[in-house]
């Protein structure tokens, strides 16, 4: 089956396994007659794709903004550019937007500049408050497509969410620790960096809903508005774990690790598991020597192709818009992690 495009797209548009792909591609038995139809209907709408995006003649450039710590923007970064390089190459640029910390009037000051200055399309991770949302309907007005990155802003204009579905990844977590403590129970310290953002909410709201229902030896206290960075996240946890001894465990939605593991070795306290999220450089040191126990993790490189897909259509008015799916939650051990890109 004669194609141009790598397996990995072409499992994406079809909702399938590359491995099913393969299959097909290298004409192997065992393959349902539908699942071909599947493969070859992916493939043609990439064509496509593709051909309105090299007929338009146009360059695509998109500005992904974001309020984050550093460490993940990185990861973001090399996500984005990683995906840029292999999908449709030489029409996208991007433009990277970050900040640590941003007032929202300051995120809005920013998305309304890029607006008047002109883009193709906007990826943002933000708070969501109303002023963001403002900003959100006014890009679209203009017909800027925006797609919402790893927290959703669900009452927006937005296009579309690439991301996990952070409501199960804090489900998840929360029967991680809880089979872990068992029946001694315990008390869970759960780091948000703030509770402005959608998808920290939703993990926190799967994590009690679980503990709550299954494990009710378990409790749990939260601290918030570190914002992600080690010294604000490491004075919030050090004053938790002063006020109350029965602290024996960590769920991290915020990150700020290292910092939190050292109010922990500060205060003589041990962590009997302790979940965090996302494949980022700290998280894969301290995975790796065995700091913390699990990570959640969910492909950035599938949610800036889920973004590019969701931009292209909307810059190319295909007739079918493309729906991003949902990433699928990972649980990472230090006996999988996958090797660094």
């Amino acid at each position: 089956m004669a194609h141009l495009f790598l397996v990995k797209d072409i499992a994406f548009q079809a909702g399938l396994s590359t491995a099913t792909v393969d299959r097909v591609l290298n004409g192997r038995p065992g393959v349902r007659r539908q699942t071909e139809m599947r493969v070859k209907a992916a493939i043609a709408e990439l064509e496509k794709q593709q051909a309105g995006a090299i007929g338009s003649g146009r360059m695509l450039a998109i500005d992904i903004v974001m309020e984050t710590p550093q460490r993940f923007s990185d990861a973001v970064r090399a996500a984005f550019e990683a995906e840029m390089a292999t999908f449709l190459p030489g029409i996208f640029r991007c433009r990277f937007h970050f900040a640590e910390v941003m007032k929202p009037a300051e995120l809005v000051q920013l998305l309304d500049r890029i607006r008047l200055r002109g883009t193709h399309g906007i990826v943002l991770k933000a708070p969501d408050v109303a002023e963001v949302a403002a900003a959100v309907a006014r890009a679209d007005a203009a017909g800027i497509p925006v797609v919402t990155l790893v927290t959703d802003l669900p009452n927006s204009a937005r296009i579309a969410y690439a991301g996990a579905d952070n409501r199960a990844a804090g489900e998840t977590a929360a029967y991680l620790i809880g089979e872990f403590l068992g029946a001694g129970g315990g008390k869970v310290l759960v780091t948000l960096s703030s509770g402005r953002f959608r998808g920290e909410e939703e993990r926190e709201i799967g994590f009690r809903r679980v503990i709550r229902a299954r494990y009710p030896n378990i409790r749990i206290t939260e601290i918030s508005e570190g914002h992600g960075t080690d010294a604000a996240t490491g004075t919030l946890a050090a004053a938790a774990l002063a006020a109350d001894p029965a602290i024996n465990a960590v769920y991290s939605i915020g990150g700020g690790n290292r910092a939190v593991l050292a109010a922990f070795d500060m205060a003589e306290r041990p962590v009997r598991v302790f979940v965090a999220h996302d494949l980022d450089a700290d998280n894969r040191a301290l995975l790796a020597a065995r700091r913390i126990g699990f990570v959640l993790h969910h492909d950035l490189k599938t949610d800036a192709r889920s973004a590019f897909r969701a931009i292209i259509s909307r810059a190319t008015a295909l007739p079918r818009a493309v729906t991003p799916s949902l990433s699928s939650v990972e649980i990472v051990t230090p006996y999988n992690m996958p090797a660094a890109d």
